[in-house]
């Protein structure tokens, strides 16, 4: 059993109230996967916003361990928000310059923790497998740790980007986990094949999870359009990333001038 963390504590009990709450249908395989001791890269899927949370409520209840996730800095900037994740000690990731959350990855990951990553570096609009980022196993052949690839899929139907869904819309929905087979990853294999290696395991439990899914997803807007949905194609989704981000880039740069003058 492990220590007592009374933050992380009582935001797995308040998780698990919402959860329960909203009925929220649990549908697990693999999770003897999960390590009892030690660390692991826990590389996810990132189709909704919630996935961190759902993925942290089935880990504690299979293994009773508590996962670090890696974090956008600016979550971190926010008030009361900042305190509580640097409080369940979280890791906080600067785009810019990740050199220093990625040490701090290192070391937890060699004192035994979970570290949480997303390897596709941000939320699927398309509900579709991203390309990955090599961060995850080049974190696990640094500290020779195992990733354990997870795919999540439902989760996103709680709530996702660009979509505004209704909280009845979140009542009975099934959210289905698949936990795969550590995957070891030496340190003289290059990360970029390995990386591949990892989203090809990763896409194909997330093709076993939509699968088996028990909802259909014909003409629905949470279903991938090459399974009948009406999600946006992944070039559709990608032209709307780039102009959002570009209109922040702006708003950035009219603050930086504004702030010169």
């Amino acid at each position: 059993m492990s220590t007592r963390e009374p933050l992380y504590d009582t935001a797995i009990a308040v998780g698990r109230g919402l959860f329960g709450a909203l009925r929220l249908r649990r549908i697990t395989s693999g999770t003897e996967h999960l390590p009892a001791t030690g660390g692991a890269v826990i590389a996810m899927t990132h189709f909704g916003y919630w996935e961190f949370a759902l993925v942290e409520w089935v880990t504690w209840l299979a293994a009773r361990r508590r996962i670090r996730f890696m974090a956008k800095q600016s979550v971190f900037e926010k008030p009361v928000l900042g305190g509580v994740m640097r409080g369940m000690k979280h890791i906080a990731v600067d785009m810019k310059a990740g050199a220093a959350a990625y040490a701090d990855a290192v070391a937890a990951l060699r004192r035994g923790e979970l570290i949480g990553v997303f390897p596709e570096a941000g939320v699927s609009a398309s509900f579709t497998v991203r390309e990955f980022k090599t961060g995850a196993v080049r974190l696990a052949a640094e500290s020779g740790v195992p990733v354990i690839p997870v795919a999540v899929w439902g989760g996103h139907r709680l709530m996702t980007k660009r979509r505004r869904i209704r909280f009845t819309e979140r009542f009975g929905v099934p959210v289905a986990f698949e936990f795969g087979a550590p995957i070891t990853v030496g340190t003289d294999e290059d990360p970029r094949t390995a990386t591949a290696h990892l989203r090809t395991t990763m896409q194909a439990m997330v093709d076993r999870l939509q699968r088996d899914y028990p909802v259909d997803g014909a003409g629905q807007w949470w279903q991938p359009r090459h399974l009948g949905g009406t999600a946006p194609t992944p070039e559709e989704a990608a032209a709307a990333d780039a102009e959002r981000e570009a209109a922040r880039e702006a708003k950035r740069e009219a603050k930086r001038s504004g702030s010169e003058r």
